[in-house]
């Protein structure tokens, strides 16, 4: 299982949110290339950036310091926030970007998702996050009817290489990720399954584990990174 560090980007600064209100920040670096560069020395393999100016405003907003930490480090990372268009997929993937997210466009536009998949092989993750099962859009400011799970079904055949998800009440609460959703959501589709939201400790690491087999592959953490309450170094140890 991957352990991935995340770094969110909020005006050119690495921030984390409370369960994604803009108005929560927590302001941890104005050097979001250090945090990646200080990740990808404790052992990351692939780090987790959110354009999270992007994904309010619905296009890119923060692209030179994605390249910057493009340029500062040698791990690929993955990006989400604002991604709305074939061109801006292209954009970031011709700059070096490993895997791109897309998040609100896959309720909105699941055709587009598709279309993508097509375009570039493994490199499409779908973003879905839920509260009380439901999908969260456009920076978790709406809640749809839709069911998460629903939603993953929907890109089932077409080739995604991964659905990061994330339980939006757990998000930044350091309070544990919520298994049981996850482990139904990977349960239900074949689509690789990367956990967010929650994570406070190694013993999160661990519970996470558990479910690996159900398709479980990865999962994000951040605030837990970046206040000390997890060993990055340790939870990969772990995982591996």
């Amino acid at each position: 299982m991957l352990i991935i560090p995340a770094v969110d980007i909020k005006q050119g600064k690495c921030v984390r949110l409370l369960q994604g209100r803009m108005e929560d920040t927590t302001h941890y670096s104005d050097d979001p290339v250090m945090m990646a560069q200080r990740w990808e020395a404790q052992g990351a393999s692939l780090i987790h950036v959110v354009d999270l100016d992007g994904a309010f405003a619905k296009q890119v907003k923060n692209l030179k310091t994605i390249q910057d930490i493009l340029a500062g480090i040698n791990v690929p990372i993955q990006v989400g926030g604002g991604i709305r268009d074939l061109t801006t997929i292209e954009m970031y993937l011709d700059a070096g970007v490993s895997k791109v997210i897309i998040g609100s466009e896959a309720l909105y536009h699941p055709g587009f998702v598709k279309e993508a998949c097509k375009l570039f092989p493994d490199k499409i993750v779908v973003g879905i996050d839920a509260r009380n099962g439901r999908v969260a859009v456009e920076g978790w400011s709406r809640t749809s009817e839709t069911l998460a799970i629903d939603l993953a079904k929907e890109f089932e055949s077409c080739g995604v290489a991964a659905i990061n998800f994330t339980d939006i009440h757990k998000d930044g609460m350091q309070t544990g990720p919520n298994i049981e959703e996850t482990a139904a959501l990977a349960c239900a589709v074949s689509i690789p399954i990367v956990a967010s939201g929650g994570v406070s400790t190694l013993q999160d690491i661990k519970n996470l584990l558990e479910i690996e087999s159900h398709g479980v592959t990865g999962v994000i953490t951040g605030r837990a990174l970046y206040e000390g309450t997890l060993d990055l170094k340790e939870a990969i140890r772990i995982a591996k």
